[in-house]
């Protein structure tokens, strides 16, 4: 009968709970929030630029506006559906010790 070894967990493997992410639901609720500001200050830009339009404001203004009020919707979405936010790593040790996690990628053995 042939045995398999079994991997041992090392100290570097434990993580702890307050490097979970935020829960999904409040993630959606945050960039919902950023959305409907953003379409907010969207529709403040078009009322704006047809309030200035009838009572003669300068050129410049109706058209900053109405530029402001075509672009937001747009980069609304982007910003919305950018993904989840990245949440900071909790630390307990210092960076050098001898359980830290290394850069991802870095092979001191190799010379990179």
């Amino acid at each position: 009968m042939r045995v398999i070894p079994r991997k041992r967990a090392q100290v570097s493997d434990v993580y702890t709970v307050t490097n979970a992410p935020l829960p999904m639901s409040e993630d959606i609720a945050h960039r919902q929030r950023r959305y409907l500001v953003s379409m907010g200050i969207r529709t403040g830009c078009f009322l704006g630029a047809v309030l200035a339009g009838v009572l003669g404001a300068p050129l410049w203004l109706v058209g900053l506006l109405i530029v402001g009020a075509v672009f937001l919707p747009y980069i609304s979405v982007v910003v919305a559906n950018g993904g989840r936010e990245p949440q900071a790593a909790a630390r307990f040790e210092e960076p050098d010790s001898p359980h830290h996690k290394g850069i991802s990628g870095h092979r001191p053995e190799i010379g990179s």
